[in-house]
C-alpha cells in the first residue's frame, strides 16, 4: 500500500458515525486517506497500519442464521442445529444450555448421538440479502461458541467436558470430535465467503480461562486444541482473510498456543497483562492492548491527549503494531481518540517513508 500520503488536518473531519456495540455510543468515521477497512488490512497483513486501529475501524457480525443454528439465540431462546436447547437468562443478558440433562454423558457417545449439520440446506441466500456489510469498515464474522471447548461444554456441561480432556478413556474421542467439528467449521467459512465475498476476517470463539487461571494445561492445549485451530486458521488465510480469537478469562499463559494456532490477533480481557503481552509477543500476534484508564471528568483534555501519545509510543511500532482493545473503550474520549488518530497517522507515515 502507498505509504507516501502525508497527514493533513482535514482528516480529522467526521464524515459519518457508525453504530456502537450493543446499543452503546457510536464511533466517528473520519475523512481518512484510506478506509478503516484498508487500515485493518494493513494492520494484519502488513503489520504497518496507517493509524492505530480502534473499535471504530471494524464491525463484528453474527448472522441471525448462524446465531439461531450454531450460536445461542436471543431472548426467545433457540434449539441449535445439534439439537441443543439454549435458554435466555435475563439477569445475565445471554443464553446458556438448558441445565440438568447433558446431551453427552461420555465423549465416546458422540459418534452415535451427534450428527454434523448439513449447511447446504440452510437459506444462506436470504440471510445474505438481510445482512449488508459496510464497505468502509473491516467486517468480521464472529463464530460464537466456536468448535472446540465451548462446543464440547454445550454437549456435556462444564465439569464433564473438562474431565473428558484428561480422561484417558475419552481423550481420543474428544480429539476425533474436534476434528469433525473443525472440518465442519471449514465448510461454514466457505459458505460465508461465498455469500459475503466482502468479509475481511473471522473472529473465532473459544473461552479457555476463568478469572484467575486457564481451565486446562498447556500440554492439553497442544494435544487437543492447537492442531485443530491451525487447520481452521490456515483455511481462513487461504481465503485471503484474517483470523482473530475471542477467548475470555485469564488466558495470557496460553498465548503461545494462540500464536501456534495461527491467529493473527487476540483481544484479551482486562485481567490479562496486555502491556506485558505486547512486549513479549507483539511481533508475532496483534495484541489489543488496554490503555491506561482515566476518569474523563477529572482529566483535562490536554492530559487525555498526552495519554493517547503515550499509548502510541509504548505499544504501536511498525512491524509490531497494537490496537485499542474492545475492553479499553472507556479511554476513547473525543480528545483521546482524535489525538491518537492524528499522532499515530503522523508517526506511521514517517516510518513508512524512511
Amino acid at each position: 500500500m502507498n505509504r507516501r500520503i502525508p497527514y493533513v488536518e482535514k482528516e480529522l473531519e467526521v464524515i459519518d458515525t457508525r453504530p456502537g456495540f450493543m446499543g452503546g455510543p457510536g464511533f466517528p468515521i473520519r475523512n481518512t486517506p484510506v478506509s478503516p477497512r484498508e487500515n485493518m488490512a494493513a494492520l494484519f497483513h502488513e503489520k504497518h497500519p496507517y493509524w492505530t486501529p480502534t473499535p471504530a475501524d471494524y464491525t463484528m457480525h453474527v448472522p441471525k442464521l448462524y446465531n439461531s443454528l450454531l450460536g445461542r439465540g436471543g431472548p426467545e431462546g433457540t434449539t441449535d442445529a445439534f439439537g441443543i436447547e439454549w435458554e435466555w437468562i435475563e439477569q445475565a443478558g445471554g443464553s446458556i444450555v438448558r441445565p440438568g440433562a447433558p446431551f453427552l454423558s461420555d465423549a465416546n457417545e458422540w459418534r452415535d448421538k451427534i450428527k454434523i449439520p448439513d449447511i447446504d440446506t440452510w437459506d444462506w441466500e436470504s440471510e445474505a440479502k438481510n445482512l449488508q456489510l459496510n464497505p468502509r469498515l473491516s467486517n468480521q464474522f464472529t463464530l460464537i461458541n466456536g468448535f472446540w471447548f465451548e462446543r464440547l461444554v454445550s454437549f456435556m456441561d462444564f465439569a464433564p467436558a473438562a474431565i473428558a480432556l484428561i480422561d484417558e478413556d475419552q481423550k481420543d474421542a474428544v480429539n476425533d470430535l474436534f476434528e469433525a467439528l473443525t472440518d465442519f467449521a471449514l465448510r461454514v467459512v466457505d459458505k460465508m465467503c461465498e455469500y459475503w465475498p466482502a468479509i475481511d476476517g473471522f473472529n473465532v470463539h473459544d473461552d479457555w480461562a476463568a478469572q484467575k487461571a486457564p481451565f486446562f494445561s498447556n500440554e492439553v492445549a497442544y494435544e487437543l486444541f492447537v492442531p485443530h485451530m491451525r487447520a481452521l486458521t490456515d483455511h481462513i488465510h487461504s481465503k485471503g482473510r484474517y483470523a482473530t480469537l475471542h477467548s475470555c478469562g485469564h488466558g495470557e499463559d496460553r498465548v503461545q498456543c494462540f500464536i501456534d494456532g495461527g491467529f493473527d490477533g487476540w483481544d484479551p480481557q482486562i485481567m490479562n497483562d496486555t502491556p506485558r503481552l505486547y512486549e513479549e509477543v507483539g511481533d508475532r500476534i496483534v495484541v489489543s492492548v488496554v490503555p491506561e484508564l482515566f476518569d474523563p471528568d477529572a482529566t483535562a483534555g490536554d492530559e487525555q491527549r498526552a495519554y493517547a501519545r503515550a499509548y502510541f509510543d509504548s505499544f504501536c511500532k511498525p512491524g509490531k503494531p497494537a490496537m485499542i482493545s474492545f475492553y479499553g473503550q472507556p479511554a476513547l474520549t473525543a480528545e483521546f481518540a482524535e489525538e491518537l488518530y492524528a499522532y499515530s497517522r503522523k508517526r506511521y507515515f514517517a516510518a513508512g517513508t524512511k
